[in-house]
């Protein structure tokens, strides 16, 4: 399975990745495709939609059973802890953080 969320995905972004994918909420993909589409799907979006910010959530052999990528602009970013990547939002300054 892949999930791939990106920030206001462009028409014919949105039109290319509903061959593959079903858009249960706006700018939010799923499907099941192999690990071959999955990457030319990415790279497409990569080369014509530069810029674009993307989460990117598929199967994988690892001990959570899934990979997360990040790509381009997102409040966001991937944090590896103790063999576990953890998704860390960005905190504004002065905030308190735990």
């Amino acid at each position: 399975m892949t999930v791939i969320i990106c920030n206001d995905t462009p028409p014919a972004i949105r039109g290319m990745l509903k061959r593959w994918f079903i858009e249960p909420k706006p700018n939010v993909f799923v499907g099941s495709v192999n690990r071959r589409t999955r990457e030319k799907t990415l790279e497409y979006i990569r080369r014509n939609a530069q810029g674009l910010g993307m989460l990117v959530i598929f199967d994988d052999n690892s001990s959570q059973g899934f990979a997360i990528e990040f790509s381009g602009p997102t409040h966001r970013r991937p944090v590896l802890r103790s063999g576990l990547t953890l998704v860390a939002e960005k905190w504004a300054e002065g905030e308190k953080q735990c």
